[in-house]
């Protein structure tokens, strides 16, 4: 399916009035209001293909209908939500769940839909059909040579397959660790996994980033190999100038402050990038923002500061991607909330007064650094959003007119009632 532009175009000429007042008022009332719309244009944000069909639950998933069933389809919804948003530019494919059959169509696909592929991620959390050694006790970290080789095997396997279609990054996130106490040495286990990045690692292109992700817990109970940021950061500094820790804003304890952990690792240049989503309790892969929006403004109110302070280019010095799992709804109309929910806190930090907000630092004024913070906060951006939108040609309410002309349906129609995105 594809969206035309006069659809769009109808969508937008109903709703410009009343958009125009908005944003205009704003402007009046923000000096740098016009800079803002003009860094919302450039900045987007990566899909991962594996966040289009319907997450699930430990028990079990409830599909939505007309879910991608390959590749090409997959590639086929980024294009959609980036039609609607112009904000979606870029996918992120999940190896072995996405080899392309044909790279070269893929990538003649990826252009039709004004696509980038953005950073690979590599899959040894499961084992594979056909795959020869398990990977339940664990992958790098294993106490089988025969079973890291494996894992290192597939890591650079996935880095060709990155490279072919014009990636520049890996992603590595690993489920290894320990469900129970003394099942596992520490200290072995985390040598173990240095030594099998330091051979993915010694397989990048010269021009190429690796993310070294963390999780507190999940699926082992007791550790995690790379549990923390910390943990991440130790891997990333050993490894060299090309590694880098990414943070999932789900993978903390709760309470943990993001926000502090982002700052540090920024002004340490050992910052890589961003999962987006959600939480209550713990990883719950929630749509960005519906939880705890104030805390996604303050990472990037921290973010803004220190990319500035270190000149960095806010669209593409840092990677930006979603990593959410829709339980409960449409998967695409998720993740056009996930992006909205993202651009509205980047332009929020956009708007604070970095000036003031430094002399009343300064001053340990704190009332005053609060009010700052939270006059930014309480500004209604979702015009210079929508604005950025229009300019760049998308739609003034992306799920608005998703459910106008009934999108989910139309890909029932061609993709069946039946259908389970493939790789979940």
């Amino acid at each position: 399916m594809k969206i035309d532009k006069t659809q769009i175009q109808k969508h937008n000429d109903k709703l410009y009035s009343a958009h125009q007042r908005k944003v205009k008022q704003l402007v009046n009332e923000n000096p740098i209001a016009k800079r803002v719309i003009n860094k919302l244009v450039d900045f987007q944000i990566a899909i991962p293909s594996w966040a289009l069909g319907t997450g699930g639950t430990r028990f079990g998933r409830f599909s939505g209908g007309g879910e991608p069933r390959n590749l090409e389809e997959k590639i086929s919804d980024v294009g959609l939500l980036h039609c609607l948003n112009k904000s979606s530019g870029a996918i992120s494919l999940h190896i072995p769940w996405d080899i392309p059959s044909s790279t070269r169509k893929i990538k003649a696909l990826a252009v039709e839909h004004g696509l980038q592929f953005d950073a690979v991620n590599s899959n040894t959390f499961q084992d594979q059909p056909g795959q020869k050694l398990s990977y339940k006790f664990g992958s790098l970290q294993h106490v089988n040579a025969k079973v890291r080789q494996q894992a290192i095997d597939h890591n650079i396997d996935v880095i060709k397959h990155g490279k072919a279609l014009g990636s520049n990054s890996i992603t590595i996130w690993l489920s290894d660790g320990s469900c129970f106490p003394g099942q596992l040495n520490f200290r072995k286990a985390f040598q173990r996994t240095l030594e099998g990045l330091q051979e993915i690692y010694a397989a990048l292109p010269s021009n190429w980033k690796m993310f070294v992700e963390y999780k507190a817990f999940e699926p082992n109970f007791y550790s995690m190999t790379v549990g923390d940021w910390g943990q991440s950061y130790l891997y990333a500094s050993k490894l060299g100038a090309k590694a880098y820790t990414l943070v999932d804003l789900g993978h903390h304890l709760p309470n943990a402050n993001i926000e502090q952990i982002v700052s540090l690792l920024l002004m340490e240049g050992k910052l890589g990038g961003f999962h987006f989503n959600d939480s209550k309790y713990g990883d719950d892969d929630l749509t960005v923002g519906s939880i705890n929006p104030y805390q996604l403004f303050l990472i990037f109110n921290e973010l803004v500061e220190g990319m500035d302070a270190r000149k960095m280019n806010h669209a593409t010095d840092l990677g930006w991607m979603i990593d959410a799992s829709h339980n409960v709804k449409d998967p695409l109309e998720d993740l056009l909330q996930s992006v909205e929910a993202i651009k509205i806190a980047y332009a929020q930090a956009l708007l604070v007064n970095r000036r003031e907000l430094n002399r009343a630092q300064e001053a340990n004024d704190v009332v005053r650094a609060q009010e700052i913070l939270q006059q930014a906060y309480r500004t209604d951006v979702r015009p210079l959003v929508a604005e950025a939108r229009l300019k760049d040609g998308a739609a003034l309410q992306p799920i608005q007119l998703f459910r106008d002309i009934d999108v989910r349906k139309q890909l029932i129609l061609e993709r069946g009632l039946k259908t389970f995105a493939t790789g979940l």
